[in-house]
């Protein structure tokens, strides 16, 4: 055997003993059972390993607040921070660390335009000159191109038209009438408050175990879906609209979600999906405002992570999956910037930030349009609102599964049921909270329903098959033609006679 490769070998597995001793340590008696808030709660810790989580979840906080250039007070009371391009969370992860970040091809200045930039820039700007002037020159010397050619629509014209990212996804922050420099993303800010409110600090951010998916024990874990789905084919995208509603989450252990999935792989502990849409989520943001969203999670082992960890077993006692945390839904991943991952590119976006204005039963209907599909060239999966506003992108390195191509797309609702066995169905909402026999302007909605096929074109979503978990709680029906094209209506107001 080859020298080096040995010692490299010995090396992993030295660290990996070390990490699995290490992460089994008891936390000193000066912690106690927890340790301490910034303002001097007791934060409750179950193990060394979420006293450790905690104190690096802290310090990315602390290094985004940091590199922020500019701070904007939304009106509903998030806080914005406008962070650098090249500084946000996303290049903190392991498989990105070097990655170049796609940008648009009229992103370019020569060495004059940033000599007159940075000699306009005034004491009070200068960050925010550094900032942009760092952010044009990896451009012009680093960053790839955003994607050359976008899905092509089959031939009736997408019902959103021309828009921008402002028109295709209205947020409440942007009525401050404040906006982040070019050359910055804004970030929602994180606080330690968000983080406590999770179940546990090793859960902040990521969806609750035993649930996302409908095609599984759709409702283990509380989860509950009302949903249309296509699988058995190759998909390289998904695109739909979907009206915005403030569904009403009764505990803040629950959420209410409308999104699109985007998933590859097997369930159990090797499953790769893609999310986004809007969500009510009192644990995540502290409030009961729709919120846009992404989410991701990637689960299976590399060969060598199973070798190391199939060595390791017998000294531990812990499977390969308890080992690596890393099983379907569980540990990789997590929703909009709260890991490293998901590369943002748009300014003008934030990212969990309260949607504004939203849709009204018997009144006006405010949709939002998605788009996530899979650059043909470059192989990463894109996120686009409306029909041009591009958000950002999840690296193709991220994935296994989803590194080719998708198995299933799945469009529709889910909420978590967080009671217990036995007890009355929880009176959290789906959509609009009313059933979907009540059409427009009542019910919630998806329309022009579609896919990315092979040849990087939008086609109907044929053969779209529909589920509701519980009927009587949240239903579905839906249909195609006219300007709607692929449709359905779907949710339901949680218990009720039907539903007890």
């Amino acid at each position: 055997m080859d020298p080096h490769g040995s010692s490299i070998i010995a090396s992993f597995v030295s660290f990996l003993f070390l990490l699995v001793v290490s992460s089994s340590a008891v936390i000193p008696a000066s912690a106690g059972a927890g340790g301490s808030s910034s303002n001097g709660t007791a934060v409750p810790f179950r193990s060394a390993d979420e006293l450790l989580r905690f104190q690096r979840i802290k310090a990315q906080l602390a290094r985004t607040r940091d590199a922020s250039v500019k701070t904007i007070q939304s009106p509903d009371g998030d806080v914005i921070d406008c962070v650098p391009t090249h500084l946000q969370p996303a290049f903190e992860h392991p498989k990105l660390r070097g990655h170049k970040p796609e940008v648009a091809d009229d992103e370019q200045l020569g060495t004059d335009d940033l000599c007159l930039k940075c000699a306009m820039c005034k004491a009070r700007r200068v960050l925010v000159c550094m900032a942009l002037i760092g952010h044009r020159w990896l451009v012009g010397n680093l960053m790839q191109k955003e994607p050359a050619e976008r899905p092509r629509s089959s031939g009736r014209a997408d019902a959103d038209g021309d828009q921008d990212d402002e028109e295709a996804l209205p947020q409440a922050w942007r009525r401050s009438g404040e906006s982040c420099p070019e050359g910055t993303i804004p970030v929602r800010r994180t606080t330690e408050a968000d983080m406590l409110r999770a179940s546990s600090v090793s859960r902040f951010g990521m969806k609750a175990r035993g649930g996302g998916f409908t095609r599984r024990d759709s409702t283990a874990g509380g989860h509950e879906h009302a949903v249309g789905y296509v699988s058995g084919g190759q998909f390289y995208g998904a695109k739909a609209s979907l009206n915005v509603w403030p569904a009403q989450v009764a505990s803040p252990a629950e959420f209410s979600l409308s999104q699109i999935w985007v998933i590859s792989g097997a369930f159990g502990n090797d499953l790769n999906t893609i999310e986004a849409g809007w969500q009510v989520s009192p644990q995540l943001y502290g409030d009961n405002n729709p919120r846009f969203f992404t989410y991701w999670t990637v689960s299976s082992l590399t060969s060598l992570e199973l070798a190391a960890t199939n060595f390791l077993r017998p000294y531990t006692g812990c499977s390969s999956m308890q080992l690596m945390q890393d099983d379907a839904y569980q540990e990789t991943g997590c929703y909009n910037l709260h890991c490293s991952g998901f590369v943002q590119t748009s300014s003008r976006v934030a990212i969990g930030a309260a949607i504004s204005p939203i849709s009204s039963s018997g009144g006006r209907q405010f949709d939002i349009t998605l788009l996530i599909w899979k650059d043909p060239r470059r192989g990463h999966w894109w996120l686009q609102l409306g029909s041009g506003a591009l958000v950002g992108y999840w690296p193709s390195s991220l994935f296994t599964h989803l590194g080719t191509r998708a198995g299933m797309v799945q469009f529709g609702g889910e909420v978590v049921n967080a009671r217990p066995a036995g007890a009355p169905h929880t009176a959290t909402q789906m959509g609009s909270g009313r059933f979907p026999g009540e059409g427009y302007a009542r019910a919630a909605y998806f329309r022009s329903v579609q896919v990315v096929d092979w040849d990087n074109s939008l086609v109907p979503a044929a053969g779209l098959r529909l589920l509701a978990d519980r009927p009587g709680c949240y239903d579905i029906a839906g249909g195609s033609g006219g300007a709607w094209g692929t449709y359905f209506y779907y949710g339901g107001p949680g218990r009720n006679a039907r539903c007890p």
